[in-house]
């Protein structure tokens, strides 16, 4: 299995929030180079403005820009969301490691730790290359990914994205409510993840297991197998937990794969 990944996102000095602090990825890291057997790491380079364009305003773009370590790093980001969907339209089941997160950044806006939608641009990419013409999202992210839906929804006309972010208040409710989403898609050409750990229990959420996400990824392989070719991605969101997240990455990824 793929992981994007770049050294540069260890750097918390861009910003002060949750999804910076220091040491957050240090575990996700440390399990993944433990198994090199079955993950292989992958480094992404910066995305281009015409990239982040297909998704935000200039306005946005020139306002992330006024900060040079920010835009650096969140362009990286995005960067590395483009190179897991390029990965999994080649079939490569693929994790981002990526940070800062992006679910909760609209075209010309954002909050919640976020600065460039790295999902949306992600697809856009493969969109306008003709690659795909429809997409699942599945937002597991405690928090509702607002932007991904935002910036899809004035899109809906050239391009098919259907979005589930899941609300179920017990685990059981929650994975059948994925499970029976999932089994009325048609039509879909790529699977793609917006991965927040942060319903782990045990985390700001605490609601999951790590079991739930190993079986949340298993359905997700199982319908993009069925559906679309295998064609699936995931990248990081939320989870703040330090010391179990790299455990919730693994297992999701163990079912992913």
């Amino acid at each position: 299995m793929k992981i994007i990944f770049h050294e540069k996102f260890y750097n918390s000095e861009y910003t002060i929030d949750p999804a910076t602090s220091l040491g957050r990825l240090d575990e996700i890291i440390k399990i993944i180079k433990s198994k090199l057997e079955i993950y292989e790491i992958i480094t992404p380079e910066s995305a281009k403005d015409e990239d982040i364009l297909r998704a935000h305003t200039h306005k946005h773009l020139d306002y992330i820009k006024k900060i040079p370590l920010l835009f650096k790093l969140s362009a990286l980001a995005v960067g590395g969301a483009i190179q897991v969907a390029e990965e999994a339209y080649k079939k490569n089941p693929s994790f981002g490691v990526i940070r800062p997160p992006g679910h909760h950044v609209s075209a010309d806006s954002s909050w919640g730790f976020c600065y460039f939608n790295n999902m949306s641009i992600s697809l856009l990419k493969l969109f306008s290359e003709r690659k795909i013409k429809s997409a699942f999202i599945l937002d597991f992210d405690l928090h509702f990914g607002d932007g991904t839906v935002n910036i899809f929804s004035k899109k809906k006309k050239q391009f098919q994205v259907d979005i589930l972010n899941p609300n179920a208040s017990d685990r059981v409710n929650y994975i059948k409510q994925v499970k029976e989403y999932l089994e009325r898609l048609k039509n879909i050409d790529i699977f793609a993840i917006s991965a927040g750990f942060d319903q782990r229990i045990d985390d700001w959420g605490n609601l999951l297991y790590p079991e739930d996400f190993k079986e949340l990824g298993y359905l997700i392989k199982t319908y993009s197998d069925k559906l679309c070719q295998s064609r699936r991605y995931a990248i990081l969101e939320g989870g703040y937990n330090h010391s179990i997240l790299g455990t919730n990455v693994d297992s999701f990824c163990q079912g992913f794969m």
